[in-house]
């Protein structure tokens, strides 16, 4: 960052030169609005989200009650009940609550779900709980992990339920681990779902897992942060069948809707839990006594105090658009993953990780160097190709051409990960993605 001083001073510096130190901090982030920004699930730059961001922050208020938030309260309400009503859940008088990004939300699902089995854990802590359990697939997010440690779970105790060849969960194999928790002595209590897994875009198979949660009284928790979307979606909602049978749902209006960082949604179908189990009564916010229904206080939901508004951006945009508007974005996210697998498929120098179409916008392949093609299948071509995505990446960012994820994951090495949420991209970009991976990796 060549000229671009961070230090702080003690005197004030004018207003030339916070203009030139605004310049810098963009010219030298990464630009995630950019049509060649592939490297996260979030991406882009709406611009009628970014004007609720500014307005949001003019107003500079704190969601925990109607008497500071009152239009920001109300517009949150309608919000969460639209997206009840989307997931299915129109006849019950579910709850929620905008969260700071997906992990807080599966959090709170999984927080939600030990109070609702357990609910003198809120105080009496886990020394009053057997040894509880909870199961999510291999290729769940680590976020849940996280959640088990936060809460006092452990992660010994979060059992990895094994996927198939694409990355569902195998609803015979949580059933098995299940049965052997129990027999072991262990309670289980929870399954995490994942709907749009972070590196295949895999989907569980959701209807078998709530028969399986029915049969042994399980909390069902869908961590859709990533498919969520697509419930917008007429053409592809079906790939997200059965999460009307949740007890709780994540939704990040971040990824594939495009609203500026961060929006993130934590749905319980069963209303008065959230607050049953974060409420503290804090006498100097929370007075029963107030001139309106204090129902409309949402701030002994969360485990928050302070709460930024996040619902204002995603509620101007859902107005700029309709829900036709994010159905017909979305749809061209899933055409453009369907060229690019297309494109890829005919081509000698790449191998798609599958051969199938991709189930969401995540397509996973292998640039292959001339040089390696020529070395037979086996342990000797998987160590230098484990080298090849993490090369070409690194020449990537210090060319400033174009930025897109990597990773191992089980037996396969290093594969690069491309995921279309950005509505700034068009086919274009994806030819020169291949170009400038060819490029890059020819001579490798």
């Amino acid at each position: 960052m060549d000229g671009f001083n961070l230090e702080l001073s003690d005197h004030p510096e004018s207003l030339e030169q916070l203009l030139v130190d605004c310049t810098d901090t963009l010219k030298y982030g990464v630009k995630t609005g950019h049509p060649r920004f592939f490297n996260q699930l979030s991406s882009g730059l709406d611009v009628v989200g970014l004007a609720g961001e500014w307005l949001t922050a003019t107003a500079n208020t704190n969601m925990f009650t109607y008497e500071i938030a009152p239009v920001f309260t109300v517009m949150e309400t309608i919000l969460l009940k639209k997206m009840y009503e989307i997931i299915g859940w129109g006849e019950t008088e579910a709850d929620g609550i905008f969260a700071p990004g997906g992990s807080i939300s599966n959090l709170y699902g999984i927080l939600v779900a030990h109070y609702k089995h357990y609910p003198e854990i809120k105080r009496q802590g886990m020394t009053a709980l057997p040894c509880i359990v909870l199961f999510v697939s291999e290729q769940g997010h680590y976020s849940v992990k996280k959640a088990a440690a936060i809460l006092g779970i452990g992660t010994d105790n979060v059992i990895e339920v094994k996927c198939d060849e694409r990355g569902r969960m195998i609803p015979a194999e949580l059933e098995k681990n299940i049965l052997e928790a129990k027999r072991k002595g262990q309670t289980p209590f929870c399954v995490v779902a994942t709907a749009g897994s972070t590196v295949f875009g895999a989907f569980d198979p959701l209807h078998a897992i709530a028969d399986i949660c029915e049969t042994h009284r399980l909390w069902m928790h869908v961590d859709a942060a990533w498919g969520g979307g697509l419930l917008l979606s007429r053409n592809y909602s079906s790939k997200l069948s059965g999460i009307e049978r949740a007890n709780s749902v994540t939704w990040n209006p971040h990824k594939l809707m495009g609203v500026p960082l961060q929006c993130s949604a934590i749905l319980i179908r069963e209303k008065g839990l959230l607050e049953a189990c974060n409420q503290m009564r804090a006498g100097y916010l929370f007075q029963p006594d107030k001139l309106y229904n204090v129902d409309f206080d949402t701030g002994d939901k969360t485990i928050q105090c302070g709460r930024h508004v996040d619902v204002f951006k995603l509620w101007l945009m859902w107005k700029a658009k309709g829900t036709c508007g994010f159905e017909a974005q979305i749809d061209r996210y899933m055409e453009l993953a369907k060229y690019f697998y297309k494109v890829l498929k005919k081509k000698d120098n790449f191998k798609l990780v599958f051969d199938a179409e991709p189930e969401f916008t995540n397509v996973c392949f292998w640039y292959f160097p001339p040089r390696l093609k020529h070395i037979p299948k086996g342990c000797e071509r998987d160590q230098e190709l484990q080298k090849i995505a993490p090369k070409i990446k690194a020449q990537m960012i210090e060319e400033g051409t174009a930025m897109i994820s990597y990773q191992p994951c089980g037996d396969k090495v290093n594969f690069f990960r491309m995921v279309f949420s950005n509505p700034a991209t068009r086919r274009a970009d994806v030819d020169y993605l291949i170009d400038e991976i060819e490029r890059l990796g020819k001579d490798l």
